[in-house]
């Protein structure tokens, strides 16, 4: 098993080169469709490995510490506002785990992603005050609103 220790020199290198696409308007960060969803499905990949480890220690299946917690909510919290912004026209043909209604149900989508967006709020703040008990309440909620936008949108 990997360690669970937190590698601060690349999440920081991450977080960087993360916080450059963001700074950009999405149509600007991708010059092809196939650019824009390869980067969403490595944003989503990258997010179920730190929320992973976060539910890992709400589980118990590994000890608590607080920090590696707080760092890895830190990284889930910037993933989960990038992977969105891949969404992009053009991006339901091709390479795409999406299914068709997402393009055709863009207000169920839109209210998906924001009620996603409002439980990693929450893990963040949860996050913030090191309490296991409140971590698990949050992670649990994060974990409820990917799976339904998973099971509405996303191809098995």
């Amino acid at each position: 098993m990997p360690s669970m220790k937190f590698r601060a020199p690349l999440a920081t290198a991450a977080i960087a080169i993360a916080s450059a696409f963001t700074a950009m308007p999405a149509a600007a960060q991708f010059q092809k469709p196939e650019q824009a969803i390869k980067f969403r499905q490595s944003a989503m990949s990258l997010q179920g490995t730190h929320v992973g480890r976060v539910f890992a220690m709400a589980n118990g299946r590994v000890p608590f510490d607080a920090k590696v917690a707080a760092e890895n909510i830190e990284i889930v919290a910037m993933l989960n506002r990038l992977q969105f912004s891949a969404f992009i026209e053009g991006t339901d043909k091709g390479n795409t785990n999406a299914k068709p209604q997402l393009w055709a149900e863009k207000d169920k989508f839109a209210a998906a992603v924001a009620k996603s967006q409002e439980d990693v709020a929450k893990l963040s703040a949860a996050g913030k005050t090191g309490n296991i008990d409140q971590i698990k309440a949050a992670v649990g909620a994060v974990g409820e609103s990917c799976k339904a936008c998973h099971d509405a949108y996303k191809k098995e």
